[in-house]
């Protein structure tokens, strides 16, 4: 299928890694121009050379934190001066850590917000403008599943990732007539440094081994298994292509099955 996003601009944030990363790469792919970014200076452009090798395709790095309003600002400018302004923009970043109420305090649950929410607000603000004026634009926010089934310990990814899909459903009703869409995904466990991190916790709490963890995950999922990460980069890049066009206002998740709800 062709997505029709060749030559588009497209934003990554917290892509030197993981989900980030495969989803810029799938973009690359299918011939958009990518732009990523995150924290760690030499991962960061070993994922640039990475994703540039095999796509084939125009991918730019900028080091840049996504809680800093102002480094936000700089490199979305640094990005339309080096590759044009953003068409597409998908917003992601690491999860905060793991733990139940009792393990945090308020300004714990302040940081998970700048990290999580606030970051996506911020960068939503800095690429609206010129979306906005050229009629056309994809908005796309990495969360979780546990912003629609929260996780016993993830008590701080409950709280500020469910207020993503909140602004995300807003602004998608706002922006419609401007021929902009928003959408979220909500990815279940998937092969990542992230979840990695979680079974290192489960085990150092004296919970069980890394495979009681991994098997109690996989229990809970009907389809037996962990997802993959270019699994949920191929929703994205549907997401962000111009088939999607009359879909916002979503929160899609991928996750095997694992949410039981109906919505």
């Amino acid at each position: 299928m062709d997505l029709n996003i060749e030559n588009k601009v497209a934003l990554v944030a917290a892509s030197s890694r993981g989900l980030g990363k495969a989803i810029a790469l799938q973009l690359s792919k299918e011939g958009a121009k990518v732009a990523i970014c995150a924290r760690n200076r030499e991962r960061l452009f070993k994922a640039r050379e990475d994703i540039a090798r095999e796509s084939g395709g125009t991918v730019k790095a900028y080091v840049t934190d996504v809680t800093k309003e102002d480094q936000v600002k700089n490199m979305v400018e640094a990005v339309a001066s080096d590759l044009g302004p953003v068409d597409i923009l998908v917003n992601n970043a690491g999860g905060p850590p793991p733990g139940f109420v009792d393990d945090f305090t308020p300004e714990n649950y302040r940081e998970a917000l700048e990290l999580n929410l606030l970051s996506t607000i911020r960068m939503c603000y800095e690429v609206l403008p010129s979306m906005k004026k050229r009629g056309w634009g994809r908005i796309v926010n990495v969360t979780s599943v546990s912003a629609k089934q929260p996780i016993p310990n993830l008590i701080l990814s409950n709280t500020a990732r469910a207020g993503v899909l909140g602004f995300a459903k807003s602004l998608s009703e706002q922006l419609a007539p401007f021929g902009i869409t928003v959408n979220s995904v909500c990815p279940g466990y998937t092969r990542t440094e992230r979840v990695e991190g979680l079974a290192l916790a489960f085990t150092e709490k004296g919970t069980g081994k890394t495979k009681d963890f991994y098997a109690a995950i996989e229990q809970n999922v009907p389809m037996g298994r962990l997802g993959k990460p270019e699994e949920l980069a191929h929703t994205v890049a549907f997401l962000a292509s111009e088939g999607a066009a009359y879909i916002t206002g979503t929160a899609i998740q991928v996750d095997g099955g694992f949410i039981k709800g109906l919505y």
